[in-house]
């Protein structure tokens, strides 16, 4: 008697494809069906993960949720200057939402079961289980439970006839949506291997890039990217529009050695341009609008929830109210930032905004709105406990 039906969370592939042959060859299950989230990958790999979906599973769900990754995941990272170790994080900040969509559809199906195609190793199998066990539902994890190698992977793939778009010779495991592009695998697993060119795909090389910077006026409304150069635009397409001026000017790469949730050291690769000019434009607004002591106080809080994201844990209590505070911290970070993008560097340029702390009038060495013989009394007792330490080792040595 068969197990019934299981719901495959389905990229289209290597791992995620051999997943339909061995949910029903090795784990027994009736029905495999699979459903490929849109969080922003190109046009033509959702187009791909859904003709193989239809080819090779019982049934195959296609759900676009860019709008919503956006609205729920990147904006606010984008409020919290989300990153983990220095880059900007995007598998991450998607995998909760894939998995929820999972959890929907299993339940329409009426299916106790679904699976991943996550290996015990890294990151995403920790954030799609802790979705899944929060909804009860059995777990499956092939890659993870028969501990396979994407050689056997890539054999297996060519016995069953199953499409795979990996080849023994590039075995790298891409993962991509509309804020990063992730590149891990193969002799890239060797830190000391400089990664060949074409590896990239939505940036060009620094020496590539044009002669000429570009610069690029970002609109922000309560800490939220609205226009690109006076045009406003929704968020997904400021950030494709973005995602290819910036990529232009071979900015957002990031090659890194990467602190995985599990203790392992992972050597990862990442493309993210428009992600690398918002996380540089939205912090500099803030010094211009925060308080010094808002700032180094969020500082710490947007450290803690990027950690929190990286991690998946969007529904750990903690992460509920770090959001909270930084959503009250944003209601003032209106307005704008320029930036030179120039053979992958970004340089802010200039900055503006109608809640600005910034006095010109009482900064300017011109100026008499400030008489600065007010600031000898507060003179006198800066620094005084150092000085009075200073006072007594100067007695004790006479």
């Amino acid at each position: 008697m068969g197990k019934g039906k299981v719901v495959l969370a389905f990229s289209g592939g290597l791992d995620t494809s051999i997943c339909v042959p061995l949910l029903k060859e090795h784990y027994g299950f009736d029905e495999v069906i699979t459903v490929a989230v849109d969080v922003g990958q190109p046009p033509e790999d959702i187009k791909t993960a859904t003709d193989k979906g239809n080819k090779i599973a019982d049934r195959h769900y296609t759900i676009d949720i860019k709008d919503r990754f956006v609205e729920e995941q990147l904006f606010p990272s984008i409020k919290a200057n989300g990153s983990y170790e220095g880059y900007p994080m995007g598998t991450a900040l998607a995998r909760p939402l894939i998995a929820e969509e999972i959890v929907k559809i299993a339940r329409k199906e009426g299916a106790e079961s679904v699976a991943h195609g996550c290996t015990g190793k890294g990151n995403d199998q920790l954030r799609f289980d802790f979705v899944f066990r929060k909804e009860g539902l059995n777990i499956i994890a092939p890659m993870r439970e028969m501990n396979l190698t994407r050689e056997w992977e890539m054999d297996y793939a060519e016995k069953h006839g199953v499409p795979v778009p990996v080849v023994k010779a590039k075995p790298y495991s891409v993962d991509e949506n509309c804020w990063s592009r992730s590149i891990e695998g193969g002799v890239l697993e060797k830190p000391e291997n400089h990664p060949s060119n074409d590896i990239y795909a939505w940036t060009v090389s620094s020496k590539d890039a044009p002669d000429e910077p570009e610069e690029v006026r970002i609109g922000f409304e309560k800490g939220i990217p609205v226009s690109l150069n006076g045009k406003k635009m929704n968020g997904i397409d400021l950030i494709l529009e973005l995602n290819c001026i910036a990529g232009r000017n071979g900015v957002g790469r990031n090659d890194m050695i990467e602190d995985r949730i599990l203790g392992l050291k992972a050597r990862e690769i990442y493309e993210h341009p428009a992600a690398t000019v918002l996380l540089k434009a939205h912090p500099d607004l803030e010094r211009l609008v925060l308080s010094r002591q808002e700032l180094a106080f969020k500082h710490i809080v947007d450290e803690k929830w990027s950690e929190l994201g990286y991690m998946g844990l969007i529904h750990e209590p903690l992460f509920e109210a770090l959001s909270a505070f930084v959503d009250k911290t944003q209601e003032r970070v209106t307005g704008f930032v320029d930036v030179i993008l120039y053979k992958g560097s970004v340089t802010v340029a200039g900055r503006s905004s109608p809640n600005a702390l910034y006095s010109d009038d009482l900064v300017s060495f011109e100026s008499k709105t400030i008489d600065q013989n007010d600031a000898v009394g507060f003179s006198a007792y800066y620094g005084f406990q150092a000085r009075i330490k200073d006072m007594i080792a100067k007695t004790k040595s006479e």
